[in-house]
């Protein structure tokens, strides 16, 4: 219990600290991503600068070596343009100029740089006239480097959250893992238990043969014992890789549904339908009738004991088709997969282990098929077995 409770603890720490980082990742990337548009926004209001400048004494050649240098000498990858008052463009670079003839292109691209960021006015002090003459706006989008850094952060979460469901599937992988375990190795404890004082009735059956009991009784005593055989033989296969071998799936079909048939309601209208001839399949014998036994309980508890159940062997080039019909409440779409789960059930008692153990023993243990093939609700259910004949 104590190591139970430092586990939770700890995975609660883990998740905590991920979070933190993640946390600490993001407003790092945030804090770098608004300090390089900073930083590009100053080289703007200094390249702005040169420009005004330039434009003020473009005339009289009297040009500042440093705004001449500045200007047209430092390399600059941001999309810009200037537009003065009367909406023309004075200045463009890093754009096609053949897009910037048509004026709905200009207002719309001036549109997006103005959201993108800030415009700059460009004007300079002119000692003729004695006051500032404005020369337009400089407009200005993003440097391609931080349009791509806009999706790191995005890129980063996908990345976690890729690494979150690596790790939760892992996670739940092992989990699976060691509950399977658990439910083998309980499997084999309790064959190993049965087996036990199952060993001991065989004893006093043949005791009580030696005191001249009633022929019948020993009969009956000896089925129930033969009942616990195989299930003995079941828990211990379930447990392990099961041996199969080349069997008449048709007779052993019948055999199951021979011994349901005798042990259920009257109230049960039971129905065969198999060809005459053996249909040959790899098969371990007490798994299958395990699996058929599974089907027609539920069946018959669909039904709530009463109604028709029909049992069909279709049998196909390569296949074998085993098909269980009822005409009980049926299942929805949504539940032609989850009914195969462990765990899931639709009864008040019950462990939600027969159809996830059919389906262990059909596909991971025969190579096989099992599914819903047809279901209405309030019209019935048809579950479908296939496997490989020989």
């Amino acid at each position: 219990m104590i190591f139970s409770k430092h586990r939770n603890l700890t995975r609660w720490i883990i998740v905590i600290a991920s979070f933190g980082i993640i946390s600490l990742i993001l407003w790092n990337t945030y804090v770098f991503f608004q300090h390089f548009k900073e930083e590009q926004r100053k080289k703007m209001d200094i390249w702005a600068a040169a420009q005004s400048d330039i434009q003020q004494n473009f005339l009289t050649d009297n040009i500042n070596p440093v705004s001449s240098k500045v200007f047209f000498d430092t390399k600059n990858d941001n999309p810009m343009i200037v537009v003065d008052e009367k909406n023309e463009v004075g200045f463009w670079r890093n754009l096609d100029s053949t897009k910037l003839e048509n004026s709905d292109y200009v207002n719309k691209l001036v549109a997006k740089f103005e959201n993108e960021n800030k415009p700059i006015e460009l004007s300079y002090f002119d000692s003729e006239i004695d006051q500032e003459v404005t020369l337009g706006k400089l407009y200005y989008g993003n440097s391609p480097l931080i349009n791509k850094l806009k999706y790191y952060p995005l890129a980063l979460l996908l990345i976690i959250f890729l690494f979150s469901a690596v790790v939760y599937f892992f996670y739940r992988s092992s989990k699976i893992a060691t509950q399977n375990k658990l439910w083998s190795g309980m499997a084999k404890e309790t064959a190993h238990q049965i087996g036990t004082p199952l060993s001991s009735l065989i004893g006093w059956t043949e005791i009580l043969k030696t005191e001249h009991v009633n022929p019948e009784y020993i009969v009956e005593i000896e089925k129930d014992i033969s009942r616990l055989q195989t299930i003995t033989e079941r828990f211990s296969k379930i447990g392990s890789l099961p041996t199969l071998e080349k069997s008449d799936i048709v007779k052993e079909t019948i055999d199951s549904y021979d011994y349901l048939k005798a042990r259920s309601s009257d109230l049960i209208e039971f129905e065969l339908k198999a060809p005459d001839e053996a249909i040959y399949v790899q098969l371990n014998r007490q798994l299958y009738s395990w699996t058929i036994e599974n089907l027609v309980k539920n069946a018959i508890d669909a039904m709530k004991g009463k109604g028709q159940l029909i049992i069909e062997i279709v049998q196909l080039e390569q296949n074998v088709k085993i098909q269980i019909s009822d005409t009980g409440k049926g299942l929805s779409k949504k539940q032609f997969r989850t009914i195969f789960e462990p765990g899931y059930t639709t009864k008040k008692r019950g462990w939600g282990l027969g159809l996830s153990l059919a389906k262990r023993i059909i596909e991971e243990f025969h190579g096989g098929k099992i599914k819903v093939l047809h279901s209405e609700p309030n019209k019935g259910t048809t579950m479908q077995i296939e496997l490989k004949s020989l």
